[in-house]
């Protein structure tokens, strides 16, 4: 990158947020993650997190050990996840002063002309205060099954767009797009490694890779590039943002 992006999006996935061998939400990690947005919130950069997760946090108090099927259970484990869920936000980003704001968006608020509106003109008053970061979730309580974002990989590109951000972050489990057992470091062309792409996701995972690359055509296809990392490295965050060799770059289309 030859600046220092003003504007991000990050997408953090449910892979990522919850514990690898339970059904609970992994608080350090949250902490982590948010203590790195702080870093570049501090530096004058505009953050806005796409997360993730809210499904995973509502699991124990359905008594569920994995993530539902069923429709009807996955929206009640989201309903109730989602508060708990910003809740550990609002205390992760409280401890570096800064405040958290919601907002739940489906498929149909980002198809409507004025719903699209509203949702800018909020982003954009809420990142102007420079203290507060807002975290946006598909709002898997009453969004159905088919018009899914796939883990929000499509929702997160669709807000970049619509902050007009000038990179975009997706952290999975994975440390980037794979060529065998090595990391992809750099795509120019996106439409050329698709056939790189396992058919696999974890087990709190919706979309998978397949769907991180279609998130990604959206937003490089506007000028957005778009990098997809592993979010359980340490200073992943700082190290793209630094334009240093972390995951898979996608060159922006000009």
């Amino acid at each position: 990158m030859l600046s220092t992006p003003k504007r991000i999006v990050l997408k953090f996935g449910s892979g990522i947020l919850t514990q690898p061998e339970a059904n609970t939400v992994d608080h350090a990690q949250i902490q982590r993650l948010s203590s790195e947005v702080a870093a570049l919130v501090r530096q004058g950069i505009e953050c806005i997190i796409v997360s993730s997760g809210a499904v995973a946090a509502g699991l124990m108090t359905l008594g569920l050990r994995e993530r539902p099927c069923d429709l009807a259970d996955r929206q009640a484990c989201a309903a109730i996840g989602q508060s708990k869920l910003m809740h550990l936000y609002d205390e992760a980003f409280a401890t570096h002063g800064l405040h958290v704001a919601q907002l739940l968006l489906t498929y149909g608020d980002l198809d409507s002309r004025t719903c699209y509106t509203n949702a800018g003109n909020t982003l954009t008053r809420l990142l102007g205060e420079g203290t507060v970061v807002p975290i946006i979730n598909e709002n898997d309580s009453v969004a159905v099954e088919e018009l899914r974002f796939g883990d929000n990989d499509r929702l997160s590109a669709q807000v970049a767009i619509l902050a007009q951000a000038e990179l975009l972050i997706l952290l999975t489990m994975a440390d980037g797009l794979m060529n065998g057992s090595q990391v992809i470091p750099e795509v120019p062309d996106i439409t050329a490694v698709t056939g790189f792409v396992r058919p696999t996701v974890g087990k709190m995972s919706v979309g998978g890779m397949a769907s991180k690359l279609e998130a990604v055509k959206v937003a490089v296809d506007a000028g957005i590039s778009t990098v997809i990392a592993s979010g359980r490295t340490p200073g992943i965050i700082e190290a793209i943002v630094a334009g240093r060799q972390a995951g898979t770059r996608f060159i922006a289309k000009s």
